[in-house]
């Protein structure tokens, strides 16, 4: 971390263009905090080049530096070789980053998840069961710590042993929502917390939007899990696009307000997210070599004990639960062709011994006598 180069960030006016041809005409940023205003003249016009020369005047370098330090804030700029590569390429690509924690792994992949604050319990289910497949399979989990879809997908990440990376829009020493407090505090030690802004920026709504660029830009896959027509998280899918990032949209009911910004993802070409399953298939054919990358880790459930491992037949069990509770004899039903088709044939003598055991594994529950349902 150069304390030259974290002045230049802070000369407000200045933009990543500007400070970038500075850095090529003088090649260090302490070399452009020495130079001559005549020299900076040749680079700089007018009004940004008072703007410079009053923060060289009223800056204290060590003193600011030594702030950001004793807060265990790091900061990275694109002078840097430490500067996410990913961030390197995209459209408006911001000159610094203030970390705590880490920055995310170049090789490993990473995907971004985002939806709505006030989700439903189907956004939480999805939210969590994805979370919980990507972290346990060592692929970084990109979000806003947002409340909501954000938060919980994230969670879900880092309690099956993955990591997860916030980008907010606010400073980096602020945890902004403070619901999320336990998130926050569990990144610094399996992921990190980003921000483009200085540290003591207070969260302003005019601040998120910029952010998300952020977030779509550091990931290589974007996931919508439930979004309104008109939507935020909608803003970060146009970025993701123009990024040339792959988007993957959560389907919903055609009723339901909340899955009408997804609905029409799907109907203007998004790809279609099935099931966590489903979508890391999709990500070993797209991306074999960055996932390859990817440590698997042991998954646990929510309360952070290590679940049971669970058998194939109580996988394909599994499959045919849902979020809304279902009577034993549908269940049964559902379960009559595709139970026989991968070659178990006594289900029909054991099936509520497997529900059982599922409930007991904490991935099902049972709402009253006979009847079952995922547990989210």
């Amino acid at each position: 971390m150069d304390k030259y180069l974290y002045w230049l960030a802070n000369v407000s006016g200045l933009g990543t263009a500007s400070r970038e041809c500075l850095l090529e005409a003088f090649d260090t940023g302490a070399a452009v905090y020495a130079a001559q205003e005549k020299h900076l003249a040749m680079v700089l016009e007018k009004v940004k080049l008072e703007k410079l020369l009053e923060k060289r005047k009223t800056w204290d370098l060590d003193r600011e530096y030594a702030r950001l330090q004793e807060r265990q804030i790091l900061f990275v700029c694109t002078a840097d070789a430490e500067y996410p590569e990913r961030l390197r390429h995209i459209p408006d690509h911001p000159f610094g980053i203030y970390y705590k924690g880490r920055l995310p792994q170049p090789p490993k992949l990473a995907v971004a998840v985002v939806g709505a604050r006030e989700c439903s319990d189907y956004g939480r289910f999805i939210a969590t069961e994805l979370g919980k497949e990507l972290g346990a399979a060592g692929v970084q989990v990109i979000s806003g710590m947002a409340r909501g879809i954000d938060g919980i997908s994230q969670l879900a990440a880092l309690e099956a042993g993955g990591e997860s990376y916030a980008v907010l829009g606010n400073g980096v020493d602020i945890c902004y929502p403070k619901g999320n407090r336990p998130v926050y505090d569990r990144m610094l030690v399996q992921g990190g917390i980003l921000s483009i802004y200085p540290p003591g920026t207070a969260p302003k709504p005019q601040l998120f939007p910029p952010r998300n660029r952020i977030v779509s830009g550091l990931a290589d896959v974007l996931v919508v899990v439930e979004a309104r027509q008109k939507s935020g998280t909608l803003i970060t899918v146009d970025m993701a696009l123009e990024q040339g990032r792959e988007v993957y949209a959560v389907p919903g009911r055609i009723t339901d307000r909340l899955s009408d910004g997804c609905n029409k993802l799907v109907k203007d070409g998004a790809l279609v997210f099935l099931s966590p399953r489903d979508f890391m298939e999709g990500l070993r054919q797209s991306f074999p070599e960055k996932l390859a990358c990817c440590v698997t880790k042991q998954p646990v459930s929510s309360g952070g004990r290590v679940l049971p491992p669970i058998t194939p037949e109580e996988a394909v069990v599994l499959e045919a639960l849902d979020l809304y509770p279902q009577p034993l004899e549908k269940i049964r039903e559902q379960l009559q062709v595709k139970l026989t088709e991968r070659g178990f044939r006594t289900f029909s003598n054991n099936l509520l011994t497997i529900l059982m055991h599922l409930c007991l594994k904490g991935v099902a529950k049972q709402n009253s006598p006979g009847w079952f349902s995922l547990d989210i």
